[in-house]
């Protein structure tokens, strides 16, 4: 069954993207309906705004190998973006994660960031860590 996230975070809240979990490939998916206020001075996606996206969807992916919610906390260790092709206003965004190695430690994934046409917009790798965070929320 296909559960959303939604508002969870400050940065959720401030984008406006969801997370969606329970897809049968395991990933998680980080949707942006793209706004203006989601572009740069070009007029197209900010790719710090795309790269969000993408760690996003990886994080929320290395949750769902422990935890049925995807609210396991996992902290980014090392991410490498690749940007394809620009995105506008008015498009919706979806990247997906995958996990392609690890261990008991690390994590290895990689996701894509497709607009509805399934053109795709950017591409990540990247290195994740299940956090243990104390009381005050540092790792």
């Amino acid at each position: 069954m296909i559960g959303t996230i939604s508002a969870e975070t400050g940065t959720q809240r401030t984008l406006g993207y969801l997370i969606e979990i329970g897809h049968a490939d395991g990933g998680a998916r980080c949707i942006l309906d793209v706004t203006e206020a989601h572009t740069n001075r070009h007029d197209v996606l900010h790719g710090g705004i795309a790269a969000t996206l993408l760690d996003n969807a990886m994080g929320a992916t290395s949750s769902l190998t422990v935890d049925a919610t995807g609210r396991t906390p996992f902290l980014t260790v090392s991410m490498t973006t690749q940007f394809v092709a620009a995105a506008r206003a008015g498009q919706r965004l979806t990247a997906t994660g995958r996990v392609t190695g690890g261990g008991r430690s690390l994590l290895f994934l990689a996701a894509e960031l497709l607009d509805e046409d399934r053109r795709l917009i950017a591409s990540a790798t990247g290195v994740f860590k299940r956090a243990k965070l104390d009381r005050g929320g540092d790792a």
